[in-house]
């Protein structure tokens, strides 16, 4: 989380800040001398020193801003932090000359929050085009929530009404339930019941094959060792390193019949020494 730098104010600053806090919204700081003044000096403290006084004349301004975000499941301090650099980043590269400061701070917070809610937020991170498809969809549902007499819309019209593909709409649609994920651990099951259901995790579950190999392994290993050094690296060319017949045969210098004959010799030999009865007085 960015934490942007808010000295203690002077008492005059302090004084100021809490006049600012209680005015209209429209009721602005007049900054207009302070914004002059600071495109006028080249970087340095007291370049920072005139930045850290408009940032503390406009954080209300900001604070207000946050506060409208405050519902969209992250603390209104976190918020009132990303606020506040979106305004240090207005107050840098405003223009004086271009008009009031505030039409032109105002954007460029509430982008810094909503950016802060793009990429931080997400549970599972989706592409920014499927988040603005989440967005246009979003829009275009509350839009027709309010014709008198409507339902929940229907693909076909939020298509219509935004200008989308179905397909597109279905995705969009889709993306308004991914903002956060749900827990493995949450109930599926009647609200009612006792236990509430089965888990997710239960209904995702599925046997794991690779326990079976496992067991294969374990049981070959014994016959694997009582094997002859040749045949062990005849196996493990084939089975451990994929190694082609040919080319086992060039390693190992003999024929490739041959090494078609030990494999075939060797596999039944393991199978015969594996499914056999166990002999308590064998190794």
């Amino acid at each position: 989380m960015p934490t942007v730098a808010t000295h203690a104010p002077t008492e005059t600053a302090t004084t100021a800040q809490n006049a600012t806090a209680t005015r209209p919204v429209r009721d602005a700081p007049d900054t207009a001398a302070a914004f002059r003044r600071l495109t006028a000096l080249p970087a340095g403290p007291e370049q920072s020193r005139v930045q850290e006084d408009l940032l503390r004349a406009w954080l209300p301004m900001a604070h207000r801003i946050a506060w409208r975000f405050r519902d969209k499941g992250e603390s209104i301090e976190d918020l009132r932090q990303v606020a506040a650099l979106g305004l240090l980043k207005a107050i840098r590269r405003f223009d004086p000359d271009r008009g009031p400061f505030e039409p032109f701070a105002i954007p460029t917070i509430r982008g810094e929050l909503r950016r802060h809610f793009r990429d931080r937020m997400w549970d599972v991170r989706v592409p920014r085009r499927v988040q603005e498809l989440r967005n246009t969809v979003r829009a275009a549902c509350a839009e027709l929530a309010h014709v008198p007499g409507s339902r929940q819309p229907t693909v076909t019209q939020l298509a219509d009404r935004t200008g989308l593909g179905e397909e597109q709409v279905r995705e969009g649609m889709a993306a308004l339930e991914s903002y956060s994920a749900l827990s493995l651990d949450a109930a599926n099951g009647d609200a009612d019941t006792d236990d509430g259901g089965p888990s997710l995790t239960d209904l995702l579950g599925e046997p794991e094959h690779g326990f079976e190999l496992v067991v294969d392994r374990e049981s070959v290993k014994g016959a694997v060792r009582r094997l002859p050094q040749r045949e062990r690296a005849l196996l493990y060319l084939r089975f451990f390193e994929d190694r082609t017949q040919s080319q086992i045969a060039e390693r190992l210098g003999i024929s490739q019949m041959h090494v078609s004959r030990l494999l075939i010799q060797t596999c039944a030999r393991i199978r015969e020494e594996t499914l056999q009865p166990a002999d308590p007085g064998r190794p």
